[in-house]
């Protein structure tokens, strides 16, 4: 039977987010494309020796999909490794997989995200260009900020849920669904020049980054609820998140 253009897709940008092996010679993919957002593909005969795929299929690696299928679980008919990004080695690798669960997380499939998906390849390609014993918050910081906005978590990090504009001299709390409040002794305290600075994507004081690390771990943790992120705290036990 022919397959309608409806079922198909073709040359698609995506990053493969996870995989691993289906019966005994293909492998399933988790990809995050540019248009269509979380895909699961089949890969036929991908693990066969030998096989071209096995050079392309490669995570924090853009590539050009096509795919068929209109199941949950569709086809690939070809990939393209377009290159240009290093790949991700030590820290930074770790990192990407720190991005890559949280995009798996998050983001429910066929869901489509194009302005996240220039994020996170602006975040892998800001890891893999990073000099040895590069900064990686910054990097970090920016996509959470960003995965927050662009599925449906965002707030107004200048003012507080009432609607009072922050300021940068005084200091704030968060609750979580909520979102910036007066500050209070049951909660941690943010300072308002470090909101500002975050509202703005401005990571370059050290207390920004350290208070940011904190308030993002407070919005993931109501998201993701008790299941913790395992990419996370594996950072957090080397003290480099």
């Amino acid at each position: 039977m022919a397959r309608s253009k409806q079922s198909r897709t073709d040359a698609q940008p995506a990053f493969i987010l996870h995989q691993y092996p289906y019966r005994e010679t293909s492998r399933l993919l988790d990809v995050f494309s540019r248009d269509h957002g979380r895909v699961m593909l089949v890969a036929r005969g991908a693990q066969r020796p030998g096989s071209q795929l096995r050079a392309v299929l490669l995570g924090f690696q853009p590539v050009v999909l096509s795919w068929f299928g209109a199941g949950e679980v569709k086809t690939l008919h070809s990939a393209e490794w377009q290159g240009g990004v290093p790949q991700l080695v030590g820290l930074p690798l770790l990192c990407g997989f720190y991005l890559n669960e949280l995009l798996l997380r998050l983001l429910p499939r066929d869901d489509p995200h194009p302005v996240l998906f220039s994020a996170y390849f602006e975040a892998i390609r800001n890891l893999a260009c990073l000099q040895q014993n590069g900064a990686v918050e910054p990097v970090l910081r920016g996509f959470e900020r960003q995965l927050l906005q662009e599925s449906g978590y965002g707030m107004n990090w200048q003012a507080t849920s009432d609607g009072v504009a922050v300021e940068s001299g005084r200091q704030y709390g968060f609750l979580p669904g909520t979102g910036i409040v007066a500050a209070r002794n049951d909660l941690p305290r943010y300072d308002g020049s470090a909101l500002l600075a975050f509202a703005s994507a401005d990571f370059s004081s050290e207390k920004t980054l350290q208070q940011g690390k904190l308030l993002m771990r407070q919005a993931f943790a109501a998201i993701l609820g008790d299941a913790p992120l395992h990419t996370r705290q594996l950072l957090i036990d080397l003290q480099k998140l």
